[in-house]
């Protein structure tokens, strides 16, 4: 011991001997330690929209079973533990909320950056309401401070993390009042959502509101809140006010399937429960969606069951429909999507249908299939609100029509479709093939491996109450 701290001691006195100019000679031009929230905001709507675009074709497609995989395709067997081609967002959301976190800090601590301070309290309750919903129970209050918090942060209840200060629904309220409070003249620039305009963040905002007061709607009295907010009338109402940005046709900035092999983009399939659906309602968006197997003789579309044995199960890929151009040939016509008019439309449509909010529930519906349409460049027929997509369809529930078509509708779109699923239980999904999850569809994502090595302490605690980090226990809100 004497002699570890005579070491010490000498590397003490070395140290102190050679400060003088240390921070300028130990400076790093290429590398600098502040960043302008500008630089920083953009970075995160782009790092965050594009990794989610990506993982919700590649994973979140595969369980809402839009789309199924044919080969490397554990996860889509729900071995979600074994992620390949993606399923591992975790740290995607937690590298983004650190950011935004950083942008907070210096809209607190700077008084001309000030006008960052609400948008970046509604990405921050974007991303963790996206990542609660995935994972349940996680790392939240603690999480996100770098090297002035903790570097093994508890994991919080998901009811904690919605409903409490500095939570979910707290964020959200507090970014509209930083918002409204805003006096400054220096523009809120970086933003490629909306450009600057300060109130289409209020209405992003009112919207995720809507979105998520419905989502807990299961366990919380949200009624008094959700007819304010539909009165009031301050949300996301048409296609020009989605809180999205466009993909282009050229690298950096197109769809990242486009610049991957073309072996990448052809794994991926359409899936027997997204034809079945589309078909029955001669739904147009399937020739947007995917196009027609290379066999086919008369343009017609076919879908395999999710989750085949790739191993032992032989596959011609000319039988089956590939995803469409959007995707790969013209992907300028794809959206990052963060929110969207057709979105809330469903949402208040359910609010309605469930007595939640005073309004026609048949009349949002029916709006929101129309922007849902529009959104994905696709011309509605004249008959298909009257058909099988009508809203009060024989043999279909208003709740189902309305879940359905919000399902359809979020291709790409994260893990959205899967979410729905869970908390609502429509569409009606299929067992997968060869199912490696005994037959279950998953009701949450695992917690990935290096949490149990990082945060070891803390994750026994959270891989205890999901009995052993299994996919099969639900979250709060779907208790």
């Amino acid at each position: 011991m004497k002699k570890f701290i005579y070491i010490f001691a000498i590397l003490g006195v070395n140290f102190i001997s050679c400060t003088k100019d240390f921070e300028e000679i130990n400076t790093n031009p290429n590398a600098p330690v502040f960043v302008q929230p500008n630089l920083l905001l953009r970075q995160v709507i782009y790092d965050f929209g594009e990794n989610m675009s990506y993982e919700g074709f590649v994973a979140g497609d595969l369980l809402a079973q839009h789309r199924t995989a044919l080969d490397f395709n554990l996860f889509d067997r729900h071995d979600l533990k074994s992620p390949q081609l993606g399923g591992n967002p975790w740290p995607i959301f937690y590298t983004n909320l650190r950011d935004t976190e950083i942008i907070l800090k210096q809209a607190k601590e700077n008084q001309a950056f000030a006008v960052y301070q609400g948008p970046a309290l509604i990405l921050k309750a974007y991303m963790a309401a996206g990542l609660t919903d995935l994972f349940g129970d996680v790392p939240y209050f603690e999480a996100f401070n770098g090297i002035e918090g903790s570097v093994t942060p508890a994991y919080d209840l998901q009811s904690a993390i919605y409903q409490n200060e500095n939570g979910i629904l707290d964020n959200l309220d507090k970014a509209i009042a930083a918002i409204n409070a805003y006096t400054g003249s220096i523009p809120l620039e970086g933003d490629i959502l909306y450009n600057g305009n300060l109130n289409g963040w209020i209405q992003f905002a009112n919207s995720l509101k809507i979105k998520y007061l419905i989502r807990i709607s299961g366990k919380v009295n949200v009624s008094s809140e959700l007819q304010t907010l539909f009165t009031e009338g301050n949300y996301i109402k048409n296609n020009i006010e989605n809180a999205i940005f466009d993909f282009t046709n050229t690298e950096p900035n197109s769809f990242r399937l486009a610049q991957l092999r073309v072996g990448d983009f052809n794994n991926f399939v359409l899936s027997e429960t997204m034809e079945e659906i589309l078909i029955n309602l001669n739904d147009a968006r399937i020739t947007t969606f995917f196009r027609p197997f290379s066999n086919s003789t008369s343009n017609e579309f076919n879908g395999l069951i999710n989750g085949i044995d790739a191993s032992s199960t032989s596959i011609a890929l000319s039988d089956y429909s590939l995803a469409g151009n959007a995707f790969r040939e013209d992907t300028s016509s794809l959206d990052a999507n963060f929110m969207t008019a057709w979105e809330t439309s469903f949402l208040l449509a359910e609010a309605a249908e469930k007595g939640l909010i005073n309004a026609n529930a048949e009349t949002l519906y029916n709006l929101g299939v129309t922007q849902a349409f529009d959104y994905w460049n696709t011309n509605l027929p004249t008959n298909y609100l009257t058909g099988n997509a009508n809203f009060n369809a024989i043999g279909k529930t208003p709740l189902q029509q309305i879940i359905t078509q919000k399902w359809i509708a979020s291709v790409i779109y994260g893990y959205e479709g899967w979410i729905e699923y869970r908390r609502t239980g429509f569409p009606a999904l299929k067992k997968v093939s060869a199912s490696l999850n005994n037959g279950n569809i998953p009701a949450r994502m695992p917690y990935p491996a290096e949490e149990a090595t990082l945060n070891q302490e803390n994750y026994k605690v959270a891989e205890t109450t999901t009995n052993g980090n299994s996919l099969d226990v639900k979250v709060w809100w779907n208790e």
